[in-house]
This record gives structure tokens, C-alpha cells and sequence, in this order.
């Protein structure tokens, strides 16, 4: 079977992909903006997800036309078991703030074993080569694919090479300090995973490692002009590493505009403002609840800070239902008063917001973020420094790697005081250091060279792009 579709000088023989994501947000994010640069190529793409986790994925994408995005790639609906999944807590115990109300839904994820095997079974019967390209954490659900001859698999990172590297740095013996050399970070200064996670996530991860090695490859949301040092460490204990990042699209705000009333609330606000680089984006990711108390301290930093302001407030997504989060009156946690306090400075938005979208705004000029990797790729690509304010997962190591090898944030959250509350004149001085500081115009610097890397290496001829071709070469030879 001949393939004659030809892309991109790319000519190939029936080749397909499958794309197995992890369900939480950023993940499933990351691996469709991936698979989407697969389409250019020519290929034919399938994704395999839960039915609720293809459709709020599909809800919330940050592309130009959404239309051709969908059109482009075959969705695969799997049916999950009934499973019950507990609202995010509000007030959990402020040292782990891991999502642990998603456990419901990573105990169940196995059960898409079985379904996952059958449709990489249909689709093998199709075409020449089959490349799986499975999220780290659902090395469980793919492991039968191996056994079909047609199929290859790739392991899809999508946390940062950083952050991978110091993961499995921590369990190496003896964590040999030749092995690093000269160029990187003082690994004492680099968190570790203690109270990343809660004990069941560490155990369902365990499981995921153990059925790891059948990868002819990993693939990594990250570019070397970022990470190159790290990449080549993570390469060195592991397989042939493809930094093929940043995945998702460049939004140009001033073309094809929608009208106002199409346009998202934080955007028209946005739009308004008469001052470039002069409001702060205020988000934390889908899978993190504030604290009670914490609300009302950032409530009150943000106001004290004087700095204009977009807050996103909001709870973690639930595990098994498309909703906007499991608590719907967080905005009552709020001082009395407070937005019409703030009316002339900020707002308070309880839904989701389109973060790419209002990072890439000329009035944004800070982010005051849980630093998760999608979001920390995001700003640095849209040239807006980061005020890091980590919580859990891989949040801590990324905070370092922002403050402490790029340079281009402040920390607001300490991680070694990651049991305190933050209180609001820490979140107020780190703000104005940001926004309004010799230092803070330091950073900024910083991050805009970032930025100028990041665009190249996404552009045609840059060290991404040069990346994936060569990705695709091995794939199609």
C-alpha cells in the first residue's frame, strides 16, 4: 500500500498514529497540539479517550479554527466504567495539595486496557505501521500493543526534561555527581518529589515505570534552546529523546478578531486597557482547589499590590463529569465587597479562561502561575515573566527551573514553606517585584530573549521543527 499523499517533503508508505493521552488537562492538551503537527505531515491521526475527556478537550482548544483542527484528526470515544469521583476539597491539608479527588479516575484508568488493545488491533489491520504515541502514565493501558508486529510505540513526556531528569536523578544510587558536569543546577536546590504527590499516585506511577522500556523512543514538550543540557541528560538513561516543543499554536491577537460578543469577557477587559504590559494573569491550572484561607489572603495581596489584575477562580476539574469544577461558591470566600472594590482594577472570572489567548495580549505583563509545564511553555513563549506558585505534581521542580536556571520569574509560594498558608504581603511584594521593579525589568529582559528562542525553534528550520523531522525520517524509513 502506497501512501501519495506527500507533505512537507515527507513521502511515506500507509502510516498512522494513535494517540493514548493521560486524562487531566495539560496532558491531554499537550498531546493534541502534537498531534495536530502530525497532520501537517500528511498522516493519518487517531486519538483514543473517554468519551467526556474528547469533548471538554475539544471545548476548550486555543486554535484559530477549531473546525479544522477536529476535522483533521479521528476521535476514538472509550467507554468508561460508572465510577464515583468526589468534589475538590477546599480545604485539604495545606503541605499536599495533590488532587487527590482524582484517584477515583486513575484507579479506572486501567480498565481501558482491554478497549485500547481492540482499537489498536482494528487500526494495525489498516495500515502498514501503526506509531503509538502513549502519555508516560498509561504505559499500563497500551502494553498489549507491543505484541502486534506493525506497531511502534513512543513515550510522550509532557512534563519538562528538567523536571523528568531530577524525577528519576532522585532515585538513581548514589545520584553521581559526574554524571551532570558543569553546566547544571546545583541538584540540592532542586525539590524532590516529597509531598508532590499522595501515596496512591505514587503507587499508580510505580505501576506505570514498571511496563516502560517497549518505547522506540520518547517524545518531549520541550525544545532544546530551553532545555538542551537536560535533554541530553535525560537521553543519556534512557532511549533516543525528540525535544519537539513547544506543541501549541502562536495566537496573533490582531488578526481575525472575533466581534465583542463572540470575544471571551477577560479579552474584552483586556482590550480596553490603555497600558502594554500592565495587568497580571492570576490561574492556576484544572487540577488545583485554593485552600479557604488561601482565597482570602490572595484576595487581598492582589488588591494591596496595585497592580491590575485577571483572576481566574475556580475549582479542579472532576474526574467524571464536564463540568467547570466541584465547587461553585468559591467567589463567597472573597472579602465583602471585593469586587466592587476592585471594579477600576481587576475582575474575578469563575470559569475557565483561554490562558494562550490572554498570555499573547499586549496588556498582559505577568503570570502568577502554579507552573505547571503547559502554562510555564506558554508564557515563556508569549514573552510574559512568571510569578511561581507551585503546588504539587511536577509544579515545584518547574518553579526552580523558571527562577533559578532561566530567570525569568519571582517566587511568591516557597516550597519549603509549603505547609503555611501564603500570606498577602508576600503575595503583594512578590507582585510589585514583578510588575514594578528594577528586578522585575531584569526578569523581563530575560524572558523576552526566551521568547525570541522559543519562536525560532518553532518556526521552520528551528531546532524544534528540525526535531520532528527527523522524528518523522525515523518513523517513515
Amino acid at each position: 500500500m502506497e501512501n501519495s499523499n506527500i507533505k512537507n517533503g515527507v513521502k511515506h508508505q500507509t502510516i498512522a498514529f494513535l494517540a493514548v493521552p493521560f486524562l487531566p488537562q495539560g496532558h491531554l492538551t499537550a498531546i493534541l497540539n502534537f498531534t495536530y503537527l502530525l497532520t501537517n505531515y500528511g498522516f493519518p491521526v487517531h486519538v483514543a479517550a473517554p468519551g467526556q475527556h474528547n469533548r471538554q478537550a475539544k471545548l476548550r482548544l486555543q486554535v484559530s479554527d477549531p473546525n479544522d483542527f477536529c476535522g483533521k484528526i479521528q476521535f476514538h470515544d472509550l467507554q468508561l466504567p460508572n465510577f464515583s469521583s468526589p468534589p475538590p476539597n477546599p480545604n485539604h491539608d495545606p503541605s499536599v495539595q495533590f488532587p487527590d479527588h482524582l484517584q477515583p479516575l486513575f484507579d479506572i484508568i486501567p480498565k481501558l486496557r482491554q478497549p485500547v488493545f481492540e482499537l489498536v488491533a482494528e487500526l494495525a489491520q489498516k495500515y502498514t505501521k501503526l506509531i503509538i504515541i502513549h502519555d508516560y502514565f498509561m504505559a499500563f493501558v497500551v502494553q498489549d500493543a507491543k505484541t502486534i508486529p506493525n506497531v511502534e510505540l513512543y513515550n510522550f513526556i509532557a512534563p519538562s526534561a528538567f523536571t523528568t531528569f531530577f524525577h528519576y536523578w532522585e532515585t538513581m544510587p548514589g545520584n553521581n555527581p559526574l554524571v551532570l558536569g558543569s553546566q547544571v543546577i546545583d541538584p540540592s536546590i532542586v525539590p524532590t518529589n516529597d509531598g508532590c504527590f499522595t501515596p496512591e499516585f505514587v503507587e499508580f506511577l510505580a505501576k506505570q515505570e514498571k511496563l516502560l522500556g517497549s518505547e522506540s523512543g520518547f517524545l518531549i514538550n520541550t525544545s532544546r534552546v530551553i532545555e538542551g543540557t537536560y535533554v541530553d541528560l535525560l537521553e543519556s538513561l534512557s532511549v533516543k529523546t525528540y525535544a519537539v516543543g513547544p506543541f501549541h499554536p502562536i495566537p496573533e491577537p490582531e488578526k481575525d478578531q472575533l466581534p465583542n460578543k463572540e470575544r471571551n469577557i477577560c479579552l474584552q477587559w483586556l482590550d480596553k486597557q490603555k497600558t502594554e504590559s500592565s495587568v497580571i494573569l492570576v490561574a492556576f491550572g484544572s487540577a488545583t482547589t485554593l485552600h479557604e484561607k488561601q482565597i482570602e489572603e490572595l484576595a487581598i495581596g492582589l488588591e494591596r499590590s496595585g497592580q491590575k489584575f485577571i483572576w481566574a477562580l475556580r475549582s479542579a476539574d472532576k474526574g467524571n463529569e464536564e463540568t467547570e469544577g466541584g465547587v461553585t461558591n468559591l467567589s463567597a470566600l472573597l472579602p465583602e465587597g471585593y469586587e466592587e472594590m476592585i471594579k477600576d482594577k481587576g475582575i474575578v472570572v469563575r470559569e475557565w479562561v483561554p490562558q494562550l489567548e490572554i498570555l499573547a495580549h499586549p496588556s498582559i505583563g505577568g503570570f502568577l502561575s502554579h507552573c505547571g509545564w503547559l502554562s510555564c511553555l506558554e508564557s515563556m513563549s508569549m514573552g510574559v515573566p512568571i510569578a511561581t506558585w507551585p503546588i504539587h505534581s511536577d509544579h515545584p521542580k518547574n518553579a526552580t527551573f523558571v527562577t533559578e536556571v532561566l530567570k525569568i520569574g519571582v517566587v511568591v509560594r516557597d516550597w519549603a514553606k509549603r505547609s503555611e498558608i501564603v500570606k498577602s504581603i508576600t503575595i503583594e511584594n512578590a507582585i510589585r517585584k514583578l510588575m514594578d521593579s528594577e528586578e522585575g525589568l531584569e526578569i523581563r529582559k530575560n524572558v523576552q530573549r526566551v521568547c525570541v528562542d522559543v519562536r525560532r525553534a518553532m518556526a521552520e528550520g528551528g531546532a524544534s521543527r528540525l526535531e520532528m523531522d527527523s522524528f518523522v525520517a525515523r518513523v517513515t524509513k
